[in-house]
């Protein structure tokens, strides 16, 4: 089985000669170089093309990000693990969007990042569990947001008239229900369609059921 051949990152020797000891003492590993600095990587990278890149974020000059950001976008085959002391949002998601393959803390113990070596080898993607609750945090915010803009060019009448669309109400069940005329309903239910860019009610209703309307409404 071939091994995996790693750069190590770090503009502290210190950091770099640790983690060179601990992870020569896997077979499994093949450490190609080192680079204190985002150039000396990017070099290294473009000679050597290894498999996973040990990345601190910061860097003196281009940080870390910037160069996991340079070597995901010329070297696809190459994966870069941020490994940090910073579990700050803003440093997490420039990292998952500049396309690192994960993002650990330096306080991970020695096994825990023998093993995220080995998933990210193996074409995994992985987080460490101090900061994995605030991706999903971030994941559901995202969603709760894209949701709610789904309904942003309807009134809140509107958007009653579509929860009950939603619910196979007739346009007189509508408006016995809401206080309106049939024709008024109508006439909503005709602007809906049109804000929503759909072509009946059924469409109308599943757009409300996917989007999760009634979390939207107040009642």
């Amino acid at each position: 089985m071939a091994k995996q051949r790693i750069l190590l990152v770090d503009d502290h020797e210190v950091v770099r000669l640790g983690l060179r000891a601990l992870l020569e003492r896997h077979p499994q590993f093949d450490i190609i170089g080192e680079a204190s600095t985002a150039r000396e990587a990017l070099e290294i990278v473009s000679n050597y093309h290894p498999d996973v890149v040990v990345m601190d974020i910061r860097l003196p000059g281009t940080s870390g990000i910037e160069a996991c950001e340079e070597i995901t976008t010329r070297y696809p085959e190459t994966r870069v693990i941020m490994l940090t002391s910073y579990a700050e949002d803003e440093m997490l998601f420039s990292a998952i969007r500049a396309g690192a393959a994960g993002y650990i803390l330096k306080q991970i113990d020695s096994e825990a990042l023998v093993r995220a070596l080995e998933a990210v080898g193996r074409g995994e993607a992985l987080l460490d569990p101090a900061v994995t609750q605030r991706v999903f945090q971030e994941v559901r915010r995202a969603v709760k947001e894209e949701e709610a803009s789904a309904f942003a060019h309807l009134s809140q009448q509107e958007k009653h008239v579509l929860l009950l669309v939603s619910e196979g109400k007739t346009n007189r069940e509508i408006a016995k229900a809401l206080f309106l005329g049939e024709g008024t309903v109508r006439n909503y239910v005709s602007s809906i369609l049109s804000k929503l860019g759909v072509n009946n009610r059924a469409e109308a209703a599943a757009y409300a059921v996917e989007h999760n309307l009634r979390e939207y409404i107040s009642m």
